[in-house]
């Protein structure tokens, strides 16, 4: 898949994998996220090395200069019938500047993703923001199950 460049206003979106700063990714979700806290750099590595969409959020353009990744998301499909949105964040510094918004119209409305059925996501905190691109609480929660592995990244730091 060729990657693609979104840029707006001294920002830019990217689905360019070898563009990702990886330290970054790893300190906020090791650190900063609720979700992934203590989660180790493999892990990281391999997550993203297995998403097929991945999206770095950059000050500048990471394609023609020095650019900060200030932000991350990726998407978890088969890109026909189902899609899971994990690991957004902004980076506190630059929130309340629209570019998590900005990250969600850019993942929506990814050629990608138009077909897929059932498009998935958990968060704790940011259903203001999710709602506001389609997402909805599930009609029918008890059709889903789950296997969850409380505490799985303290276990194995």
């Amino acid at each position: 898949m060729k990657s693609n460049l979104w840029e707006k206003e001294g920002f830019s979106i990217s689905t360019d994998r070898e563009l990702l700063d990886k330290q970054v990714i790893f300190n906020y979700l090791n650190r900063e996220s609720y979700w992934a806290n203590g989660i180790p750099m493999e892990i990281i590595t391999k997550s993203i090395e297995n998403t097929f969409l991945c999206f770095g959020v950059y000050e500048g353009n990471p394609q023609i200069g020095k650019a900060k990744q200030i932000g991350f998301a990726r998407v978890i499909s088969d890109l026909a019938t189902f899609a899971y949105l994990a690991d957004v964040f902004i980076l506190e510094p630059y929130r309340g500047k629209g570019l998590s918004k900005w990250l969600m119209r850019v993942i929506v409305e990814h050629s990608e993703l138009q077909m897929v059925r059932r498009f998935m996501l958990a968060t704790n905190d940011a259903h203001t923001l999710y709602s506001q691109y389609g997402f909805e609480p599930l009609n029918n929660p008890s059709l889903f199950m789950q296997i969850v592995r409380n505490h799985i990244y303290q276990k194995n730091s």
